[in-house]
């Protein structure tokens, strides 16, 4: 009987932890496809809200263009299902990225370097569902839609930088993989 005692009660506590978890550190799966680090802190402060912290880090080539550079991306979820950390959020968040831009052009046998400065501010909302399982593991999958403005400051070369997805409206899918706790 005490056996079975301990055991439930061991049992027992293993399910309340799991439920009294008020912070977890995660990392974007999606962005290492990108030769990026972006990872995320997130506390509850509230029954259904808490704040998240990212950051991330990127060295992406492609072609002869070279993009590196870093952004932060503060948030404040609601949690409209379960509780905080746990169920469909909606987060509004604002985000600033500074990147390095470096690009090597050959016309006709002569090569030219061009290298720029780009900063950007901007905020959207994001969209995602949240769960934590028995063992303190996070997954996460998120879209967040947003909208961003920057400037380009030319150090050497031309001006004629093609800023696609990081200069207005974009879509941004990621998944989270982490530790609750």
């Amino acid at each position: 009987m005490k056996k079975a005692f301990l055991i439930l009660a061991l049992v027992g506590s293993g399910a309340a932890t799991a439920q009294a978890q008020s912070s977890a550190l995660k990392l974007n799966l999606f962005s290492l496809a990108v030769n990026t680090g972006a990872v995320s802190f997130e506390q509850k402060t509230g029954d259904m809200t808490s704040f998240q912290l990212g950051a991330f880090y990127t060295g992406y080539s492609i072609g002869g263009t070279k993009l590196s550079g870093f952004g932060i991306t503060p948030e404040y979820r609601f949690y409209v299902t379960g509780e905080a950390l746990q169920g469909f959020y909606l987060a509004p968040y604002l985000r600033y990225q500074n990147f390095n831009l470096t690009d090597d052009t050959n016309y006709g046998g002569s090569s030219t370097k061009n290298e720029a400065s780009y900063s950007t501010f901007g905020g959207g909302v994001n969209l995602g569902y949240q769960w934590v399982f028995k063992q303190h593991i996070v997954l996460e999958p998120f879209l967040r839609v947003g909208y961003n403005k920057g400037s380009v400051k030319v150090k050497s070369g031309g001006d004629n930088y093609d800023l696609g997805s990081f200069n207005g409206f974009s879509l941004l899918p990621g998944l989270n993989l982490g530790y609750a706790f």
